[in-house]
């Protein structure tokens, strides 16, 4: 037998193992959990999953990530990526060289790694923002013998008790076992309808990490989800970036308009700050731009010209400002409002 046709008998075997666990409605078994990338968000997913009780590893191509997930939060250095029955996957999805651009070669080295070496059926959930059909590719070059869910993250350092890894969160599946298998990890949910939105929990003896789901029917829907979000974010920032500039065109005090618009219940102007920073608003804006080859987005592209203007105009003042304290004169007051 061809190697090619031994693994797509190998993959069809586990498809029918798969539906048929589905059908009978059988609960997975997750026990061993690999966190792959422990950044940023990768770090406080490893800690929360740990404290979910399950056994919990970590990887990361920075040996320093891997050092600090041990020394804070107990997390085990995985030495290989075979016996998981999971992997969480919060790895960067940017250019190394360029944090605002996105790229997904990394993520996909890492599903390449899962394939050659880890154990068939296991669940791998994807957590990193990744481009509409990643998910998809995923299952292809897993070679169809693993659950592929897309459970785009949501967490804010800021806010990390209101608005942590525990957080209501968005979940799809490639497939409908794949949907069951992350249901049932992230949630402890057995079963699941996802056109009428009705589940139910399962048995309180199976660990899960008791996340709040709201399931999709199409992974691609989830996929589009988290770059939405931050497309939507960063053009009411952009639209504070205009308002700015406006109220600097025409002597208005920004502060003072900002205040009075929010007065209404259904509005929220936001501070314009330094202009749009940090990587991941700039970065999904584009990935969601890039997700589309039919329409193109001419208000989101526009925001991006507007939040350019704004920091050359803050850069400038800066600037100015600079200058004058070296010259020993006074700033004019409310200069930079």
């Amino acid at each position: 037998m061809k190697v090619t046709d031994r693994a797509q008998s190998t993959a069809a075997k586990i498809q029918t193992t798969n539906r048929e666990q589905y059908d009978n409605n059988s609960p997975y078994q997750f026990n061993k959990v690999l966190v792959v990338g422990l950044g940023q968000l990768g770090l406080p997913v490893a800690r929360y999953v740990k404290e979910r009780g399950f056994d919990t590893y970590g990887y990361d191509i920075n040996p320093k990530a891997v050092e600090m997930a041990q020394k804070t939060a107990a997390i085990e250095k995985a030495v290989n990526f075979g016996e998981f029955d999971v992997f969480i996957l919060c790895v960067s999805t940017h250019k190394p060289d360029d944090m605002f651009s996105p790229q997904i070669e990394g993520l996909l080295s890492i599903v390449e790694k899962i394939s050659k070496e880890a154990k068939s059926g296991a669940l791998v959930s994807i957590e990193s923002t990744i481009p509409k059909g990643t998910s998809k590719k995923v299952f292809d070059i897993l070679n169809h013998r693993f659950h592929v869910v897309h459970a785009p993250h949501r967490w804010y350092s800021l806010e990390e008790k209101e608005h942590g890894v525990n957080q209501l969160r968005v979940i799809g599946g490639v497939c409908e076992c794949c949907l069951k298998a992350g249901m049932q990890f992230c949630g402890g949910v057995g079963n699941v309808r996802v056109d009428g939105q009705s589940y139910y929990s399962s048995s309180s003896s199976l660990k899960s990490l008791g996340i709040p789901m709201h399931p999709v029917t199409k992974i691609e829907t989830a996929e589009i989800t988290n770059i939405a979000e931050n497309a939507h974010r960063y053009l009411q920032i952009a639209f504070s970036e205009e308002l700015y500039l406006y109220c600097q065109a025409n002597n208005i005090n920004f502060p003072e308009l900002k205040d009075a618009v929010n007065t209404k219940w259904n509005v929220e102007i936001l501070e314009p700050r330094e202009g749009i920073g940090e990587h991941c608003l700039p970065k999904d804006t584009k990935m969601f731009l890039q997700s589309s080859n039919e329409r193109k987005s001419n208000i989101l592209r526009a925001a991006m010209d507007v939040d350019e203007e704004y920091k050359r105009f803050r850069a400038k003042l800066e600037e100015e400002f600079n200058s004058a304290i070296i010259e020993g004169i006074e700033s004019p007051k409310g200069k930079f409002l």
